[in-house]
């Protein structure tokens, strides 16, 4: 606005000399010699006004402390660095769902556990096998992608694992069987296991109608999961169910799994792993011609798109 003002007054200033020029018969060069001296003039007054301007600011500059000046110039770039941080946190297990080789790893573990290693069973009949059982030892190749179930149900709550579909009901019981399962691999140490139930963020749970440990047959023990950098199994954290199966999808073939019940205590060891849909059921289904154990979560941890089903087989000690 100064700037503007000073430019109407030199204009000003011209005109007035013209006018007086005129009136008073005064020559070109006399006129030419006013407009340069008042030209100069107004250089060196603007020169003057920008010098004041930049020492006023070096030395309004020099009166802030000089880390509260840093801050002021690194605080905006680690504030963009920490939110790209907190969405690429939150994004990654997806991208990585996608662009990592998970059919690879299944491959790999089909490989079947030493029979030496069993644990011999009477083979008996197969029940409520809703798909063939050979299923269960791979992603399908039919399916074209992750079922996205509704976000706004809470899946700390096993009975909104799933819904719309055929399945056992589930009931809170609280003087439910329970017993204790450690996995060595995760960190994962006397975590309790309860044979029903529905609230996940006490226990884990067992789906009720399977099999109980060491019998043939299967339990299928459900956990929840979280962004994996949130996991903390620790028995001194009250929130470790929250977050306690994050990591079983990491486990391999030959990989140990503890589970005592009644002082008895029984080995699982890895034997597959695999993807299926949130609709498919038939991971509850027992089969009495063996002794396994299968772990469930949902797959990406941090997601509810689809189920991670760890399967393991009972050995020898």
């Amino acid at each position: 606005m100064a700037k503007k003002n000073s430019v109407q007054q030199q204009r000003q200033a011209l005109v007035k000399i013209y006018r007086q020029a005129l009136t008073e018969g005064i020559s070109l060069d006399k006129i030419e010699e006013k407009v340069a001296r008042l030209s100069e003039r107004s250089l060196v007054a603007e020169q003057k006004e920008t010098a004041e301007v930049a020492y006023q600011n070096k030395h309004f500059r020099q009166r802030i402390p000089k880390m509260l000046r840093l801050g002021a110039a690194v605080l905006p770039t680690l504030l963009l660095l920490f939110g790209v941080g907190l969405v690429g946190s939150a994004t990654f297990p997806i991208l990585a769902y996608y662009v990592g080789d998970f059919s690879g790893n299944i491959t790999e573990l089909k490989a079947p556990i030493p029979p030496d290693e069993l644990l011999d069973v009477t083979p008996l009949t197969v029940a409520n096998a809703q798909l063939d059982s050979t299923a269960e030892f791979g992603v399908e190749a039919a399916e074209t992608g992750p079922v996205i179930l509704n976000s706004a149900l809470d899946y700390t709550d096993l009975s909104n694992w799933f819904q719309g579909v055929d399945a056992p009901e589930l009931q809170a019981d609280q003087e439910a069987l329970s017993y204790m399962i450690d996995i060595p691999k995760v960190n994962i140490q006397q975590a309790e296991v309860v044979v029903g139930g529905t609230d996940l963020n006490r226990s884990l749970i067992q789906y009720p109608g399977t099999a109980l440990p060491g019998q043939p047959g299967t339990p299928v023990i459900f956990g929840h999961s979280i962004l994996r950098q949130f996991y903390n199994p620790s028995l001194e954290n009250p929130r470790r169910y929250n977050s306690i199966f994050s990591y079983i999808m990491t486990l391999e073939r030959g990989d140990k799994i503890y589970v005592t019940q009644d002082n008895v205590r029984y080995t699982y060891v890895v034997q597959s792993k695999t993807e299926v849909k949130p609709t498919d059921t038939y991971i509850l289904s027992q089969r009495y011609d063996s002794r396994q154990l299968k772990l469930v979560t949902c797959t990406p941890e941090g997601t509810y798109l689809r189920r991670g089903v760890i399967t393991a087989q009972l050995v020898k000690e």
